[in-house]
């Protein structure tokens, strides 16, 4: 029997794989979606995609959604309280693992494993150590399909930001960034492939300018 588990979900290509792995190895069962919210913008943290369509995403993966509101320029403390709250609640109901979609970066594995840890909980990255590139052909093969809603313009030009995840994207990417924007290069929403039972619609919005960061807004379509 499928050991349920929590998936640590950003609504992005890597969440989207870790997941499609999860279903796959049919040795665990997600039994909720684990989300940060910034609540003063109503939008997936970092990603900065609406509420609205985290909703619906999670409505066509057919998965429970369970949110975490933390306000805008919350500090460590403030996260790690919130989302010990709520992984607490999950001990209560015999939840001990949480997955994650991270890749290679060591330092935050580590981060991860020792707040889990605090609370007698454990990790598991699906994807951990697979090659990026490899990854990123996968997704694609697959039948994927994501956009990118956040780009890191210190590093990559602005007019990636809402651009399609495909070969051609792959292809124009700079040398030294990660296929998989693994060190915070871009931030993308999945919007269909096999793990989802429906597409979910939407239109392109405003591209926006913050600080380093530019967004291409996603909206709702239905």
């Amino acid at each position: 029997m499928a050991k349920d588990i929590f998936l640590s979900w950003s609504g992005g290509k890597d969440s989207s794989l870790a997941l499609y792995e999860i279903q796959k190895s049919n040795t665990h069962s997600v039994a909720a979606l684990l989300t940060t919210i910034t609540e003063d913008y109503d939008r997936i943290s970092m990603h900065g995609v609406r509420r609205a369509l985290l909703e619906q995403q999670a409505a066509a993966l057919g998965l429970p959604l369970k949110k975490i509101f933390i306000p805008k320029d919350a500090t460590n403390a403030t996260y790690e309280s919130r989302m010990q709250a709520l992984l607490e609640e999950g001990l209560r109901e015999g939840i001990d693992t949480v997955a994650f979609g991270d890749i290679f970066l060591e330092d935050l594995k580590l981060y991860r494993e020792k707040n889990l840890a605090q609370l007698g909980m454990k990790g598991l990255f699906p994807i951990w150590k697979r090659d990026s590139g490899e990854l990123a052909r996968a997704f694609i093969d697959l039948g994927f399909k994501a956009v990118l809603v956040c780009v890191d313009t210190a590093i990559l030009d602005p007019t990636f930001a809402g651009r399609p995840y495909d070969q051609d994207l792959l292809r124009d990417l700079p040398p030294h960034v990660d296929p998989c924007g693994e060190n915070g290069e871009f931030h993308s929403f999945a919007f269909d492939g096999p793990v989802f039972q429906h597409p979910v619609h939407h239109t392109m919005g405003e591209v926006v300018r913050r600080d380093r960061y530019c967004f291409c807004d996603l909206v709702p379509a239905d």
